[in-house]
C-alpha cells in the first residue's frame, strides 16, 4: 500500500500538534537552510534505540528510505502507529513487509467521534463523512480486534483520550472506544499505547476502573513530574517525544528526572513534534538520537547507559 498524502497543519490524529508545514526544500534565496529542509543526520549512538512511536505513512520519505536512514545513526526498530482504519491495515501490512518495523493498531481518540457524529468539513484524512452513530464505531472496533490478532502487530494504540481537539459532545464516543481498546489490548496481550492529551485525570481513572493491561505505554508524556510518579507507581512506561527539549516544557524535563530508567521510551511522533534545534522541520525516526541526548542530560546519565535502557524498554513492552 503506498503512503497516505501529508494531513493539513494541525496534525492527522495527533491532537494538532503537527508544527512542519510545507515539504523539503533546500536553501532559500538568502542562502540560509530552509527552515522546512530536513534536519541533517545526527552523530549515530553507540547502542542501538528503537524509534517507539512514529508515523511513516505521513511522512516525505519512502518506508525504505526512512529505514536506512534511522538505521545508519543507530536507530534500528520503528513502532508503526495506526491511527484510523486505513491507518491500522496499513501499518499491519507495512510491520509484515519489514523486518525492522512493527505495528500497533487502534482508532484515535479524535477518530472515535468523527466515525459517530460525522465528519462534515472533511478535516480527517478520509475526507467529508456523514454520522455513522454507535454502530458504526463498534463495527470499527471490531476491525481494530481482528487486526490486533496479527503477530506484527504489537500494540493497541494510540487510543485514550483527547480533550483539546473534541468538545464535551465526543467525549462519550472517546470514553467507549477507549475502554474497548483496552479490552482488545487485554485479550490479544498486547502493549496499550495511550494518546493523553489535555485528559490526565479522566485517562488514569478509566485505566483504573478497567484495569490496565499488563504493559501500559504514554505516548508522547505530556504530565508533570507529580503525574510521573503515579505512572511510575502504576508501572506504566513513559515515552518522550522531541518536545522534551522545547524551551516551555520543563514539566517535561521534571517528568524525565523523576521517571524510573526500566519505564522509560524514547519516540519521535514523526513527522510532527521535530526536536530542537530543529523546531518545525520536518520530523523522522533519525532524529532519535537528538532527543535521547538532551534526555541523558537532563537525567545527568550517560547517553549509552540510556540507550540500553531504553533498546530493553521497548523490546519488553513490544515482545521483539
Amino acid at each position: 500500500m503506498a503512503a497516505t498524502a501529508a494531513v493539513p497543519n494541525g496534525g492527522p490524529e495527533d491532537g494538532g500538534r503537527n508544527e512542519n508545514e510545507g515539504k523539503a526544500g533546500r536553501a532559500n534565496q538568502a542562502g540560509k537552510p530552509d527552515k522546512q529542509a530536513p534536519p541533517p543526520l545526527p552523530e549515530p549512538l553507540n547502542v542501538p534505540v528503537a524509534d517507539s512511536h512514529t508515523h511513516l505513512d505521513m511522512q516525505e520519505s519512502t518506508v525504505e528510505e526512512s529505514l536506512v536512514k534511522a538505521a545508519s545513526v543507530g536507530v534500528t526498530t520503528v513502532i508503526q502507529v495506526g491511527c484510523d482504519l486505513a491507518g491500522s491495515r496499513w501499518a499491519a501490512e507495512t510491520a509484515a513487509a519489514h523486518d525492522a518495523v512493527w505495528a500497533t493498531v487502534a482508532l484515535h481518540p479524535n477518530e472515535a467521534p468523527r466515525i459517530v457524529l460525522g465528519d462534515p468539513d472533511g478535516w480527517s484524512r478520509q475526507g467529508a463523512r456523514t454520522p455513522g452513530g454507535d454502530a458504526a464505531l463498534d463495527a470499527a472496533l471490531e476491525e481494530i480486534d481482528r487486526l490486533a490478532a496479527l503477530p506484527q502487530v504489537r500494540g493497541v494504540g494510540e487510543t485514550g483520550l483527547d480533550y483539546f481537539r473534541t468538545g464535551p459532545e465526543g467525549k462519550a464516543a472517546q470514553e467507549h472506544s477507549f475502554r474497548r481498546h483496552i479490552d482488545i489490548a487485554k485479550r490479544h496481550g498486547k502493549a496499550l499505547v495511550i494518546h493523553d492529551r489535555d485528559a490526565h485525570e479522566d485517562v488514569l481513572r478509566v485505566l483504573e476502573e478497567e484495569g490496565a493491561p499488563e504493559r501500559v505505554v504514554f505516548h508522547c508524556y505530556s504530565g508533570d513530574a507529580a503525574m510521573a510518579k503515579v505512572c511510575a507507581d502504576a508501572g506504566y512506561y513513559m515515552s518522550f517525544a522531541g518536545n522534551v527539549t522545547f524551551k516551555n516544557a520543563q514539566h517535561l524535563r521534571d517528568a524525565v528526572v523523576v521517571a524510573p530508567l526500566d519505564l522509560i521510551l524514547v519516540e519521535t511522533d514523526a513527522p510532527f513534534l521535530t526536536p530542537a534545534p530543529y523546531r518545525g522541520r520536518p520530523n523522522a525516526p533519525y532524529l532519535i538520537p537528538v532527543t535521547l541526548r538532551a534526555m541523558a542530560g537532563v537525567k545527568d546519565i550517560g547517553e549509552d547507559a540510556l540507550a540500553t535502557a531504553v533498546a530493553a524498554n521497548t523490546a519488553r513492552v513490544f515482545g521483539y
